[in-house]
Parts: C-alpha cells; structure tokens; sequence
C-alpha cells in the first residue's frame, strides 16, 4: 500500500530549521573552533537543516531535486573556487572561503528548493531572513543614533556599526529584503502579511538610511522605482517617492553623506578611491587575467600594483565583476552571470505569469536588482551572510519549478507503509 503525504506537510522540520537558519544568518560573527576547525552560530544552524533534510528525505523515501535551471552554472561556480584555492596564496583561507561561501550557502538552496513547496513558505524564508536583517539593523541604527546625539560622529567619515564590520554590510544585507518585502506589500493578497512587510518595509528603509552607505541609497531608490513601476498606480507611488527623497535631502546630516560623493574634489569621496582601486585591479589582472587572484588572494596579489604610502587595504576589488574575477577567475564570472542572469529569467516570469507565486517573484527580483546595483560599488557576495541571503533568495524563485516536477513524479514523494 503507497501512502501519498500532501507537499504542504512534508518536510516541516526541515523547513522549520532553515527559517531559524535565516533568521540567524547575522550570527555568523559568533565564532568559535572545533579543535582546528572554524564555525560559527550561522554556519551550525546551517548543518542541523541540512542533517535534517537528509533524516526527512530518507524516512519519506523522498529522492531530492537537484536539477534545477541553476544547477549547472552552480557546479561550474564550484569547479572555479576548486581551482581557486589551488592557485591561492593562502590555501587554508581560500577552503575556509570557499566552505563558507560556496558550498554550504549552495547547499541550502537545494534544500530550500525542495522544501518550499508553497508561497507561504517561501514568504516564511524571506519572513526569516528579515527578522535577522532587523536585529541586525535597529543595533546598528541605534548605536548611529547614539553617535550622532552625543556628537561623536562625523558623517563624511565612516559610520560606527556594531554586529557587522562596516556599516554598508548594514544596506547590502538589508535592501534586497526591502524590496522582497516591499513586494509583499503590494501585491500579497493577505493583510496579515501585508501590514507585517510594509513594517519592515519602513523599519528597513530607516536602518538603511542611518547605514549611510552611499550604495545602500542607491540600490535602495532603484528597488523603489521597480516597486512603483509594478503597481497600477505607479505615478502616484513614483511621486510620492520623489517627495521622500526630496524630504531626506533636506536632513543636514544626509545630504552631508550624499554630498561627499558628488563633489569629486572632497577628499572623503569614496568614490574616487574606487576608481583608483579598479584601475589598479585591472593591471594586476592583466597579468593574471584566467585565474585571477584566488580565493582570499587579493590582497596579497595587488600589492605589488598599489601605492605602498596609500594606507588603505582593500580585500575586494568593490565592484561585482572584478570581486568574481579576482576570486574565481574568468570561469567564476561566466557561472555567477549565468545563475544570475537565470534568476532574473525566472523571477520575472514569475512575476508576469504566475498568480499565486506573483509577489513573490517580483521580491526576488527586486532583491537581485538590489545585488546588481549595489555591487557595482561594493561587495554584495563574498560575506558569509551576504552569499547564504543570496543563494535563499534565488531558491525561492526557483522552488515552483521543482514542486512541479515532484508533481510530476509522485512516485518520488510516497512511501511504503
């Protein structure tokens, strides 16, 4: 006798830990060793969902989907940080690196493309995902606040941060889930789930802002064109943004912040170093254009190409071309744009075909246009957060397909009892 168990109510231990997993992703600053080995809080929350996928897939007699439109881009991703740590300079750093970064984010987008088997869950991961972002985010803002109050901040310097290392790790966290809320918010069918996206919505927005991260503004403005361009009434909400930014311009301390990067002669203007760093990374990639740097190679490499008086070290090149190619090489760009680009192709026809699944494409999306924008003056990736919100994010838009194939093969998805 073959007892067939609904999609809804498979899988829910699993699905339950990889929400705790998301919603502990800032804890990956908790450190520790286990005798020579590295972890951290993240990194064993990940490990326990993982076991518990394969406990669940093994008592269901569930065979996992690994195909997916992304699968192989993600090995050819795989293949190029093996041949990175090969010419890394620090090959222990480079495993560490490519453990964290590649293989375990990777691994829990598979196991979140086979336990997402409804809207719901998904918008449960991105629900995670946001409540870490917004411990995250209110510590930061509140020690910004504290700062400024207390007159022991300069905003034309970098801002002081708690949790993460720089404050703009703050707005690339958090503007992807601004716009995977902000999706939710206008176009989820539920008020429950609407009123609680348009609160993280404004608390996200307000933590990005007190972030002072230049690119976090940016990304953060595009993600609210898209927003409004989505809506049917689009030139009200375009307006109504306009007036916004206009309105934060006019706070001193603000538009002190956005100033400094539109006055190319300021010598705070990050703007101008950034240009310095990429002209630089690409002379030293000309001498290593396959390969690149390795992965954790980049500061090493490029220290015969930089300025020895110029104080600043730099880990990436902060640019989200140069930041693959210096890591993976050649090979590492062409998978990254690949799985990339799928995910634009499959969010948005999510977004322009599906009903039911329809914000949440559109969150995914924005959120990868947030990454894209972003990463073109800094590092959206290479964090430990930052490549686990990646990989989650672009299971959830993945996810629909996989529950159709399963549907497909029912066979997959019973047991002997």
């Amino acid at each position: 006798m073959l007892e067939h168990r609904t999609t809804t109510s498979r899988f829910w231990i699993t699905t339950a830990l990889a929400i705790l997993t998301c919603a502990l992703v800032p804890a990956y600053v908790v450190r520790w060793h286990i005798g020579p080995v590295p972890t951290t809080v993240l990194e064993n929350a990940l490990l326990l969902t993982i076991a518990a996928f394969v406990v669940e897939s093994a008592r269901d007699r569930t065979l996992p989907i690994w195909r997916t439109p992304v699968t192989i881009p993600a090995i050819l991703f795989l293949v190029a940080g093996a041949i990175s740590i090969a010419i890394a300079p620090d090959h222990r750093a480079a495993v560490g690196l490519y453990r964290a970064y590649l293989i375990e984010p990777i691994a829990f987008g598979l196991v979140l493309v086979n336990v997402i088997s409804s809207p719901r869950r998904a918008l449960a991961v991105g629900g995670g995902l946001a409540l870490g972002g917004t411990i995250a985010g209110l510590s930061n803002a509140a020690v910004v606040i504290n700062a400024l109050l207390n007159h022991a901040y300069d905003v034309v310097n970098a801002p002081p941060v708690v949790i993460y290392n720089t404050a703009n790790a703050v707005a690339l966290y958090l503007v992807p889930l601004v716009g995977f809320a902000g999706a939710v918010a206008l176009h989820w069918t539920g008020r429950n789930e609407k009123a609680i996206a348009w609160a993280f919505v404004i608390v996200g927005s307000a933590c990005v802002l007190l972030s002072f991260s230049r690119g976090g503004y940016l990304a953060l403005v595009v993600v609210a064109v898209g927003l409004a361009l989505s809506h049917r009434r689009r030139w009200l909400l375009l307006a109504g943004g306009t007036v916004a930014v206009i309105v934060t311009m006019l706070i001193p301390v603000i538009r002190s912040r956005v100033w400094t990067n539109i006055d190319l002669s300021n010598p705070h203007n990050t703007l101008v170093g950034r240009f310095h760093l990429w002209s630089v990374t690409l002379q030293m990639l000309r001498d290593h254009p396959l390969f690149g740097a390795g992965l954790s190679g980049f500061s090493t490499t490029i220290g015969p190409y930089w300025n020895p008086t110029n104080i600043d070290r730099y880990t990436y090149p902060h640019n989200i071309v140069l930041n693959f190619w210096t890591e993976t090489g050649v090979l590492g760009v062409i998978a990254f744009g690949w799985i990339l680009v799928t995910g634009f192709v499959y969010a948005w026809r999510g977004w322009r075909q599906a009903i039911e699944w329809k914000a949440i494409h559109l969150g995914v999306l924005l959120a990868l246009v947030a990454v894209v924008v972003h990463g073109l003056v800094d590092v959206p990736y290479w964090k430990n957060d930052l490549s686990l919100e990646f990989w989650a994010l672009l299971s959830i838009t993945l996810a629909p397909i996989a529950s159709l194939a399963r549907e497909a093969t029912p066979g997959q998805s019973a047991r002997h009892s």
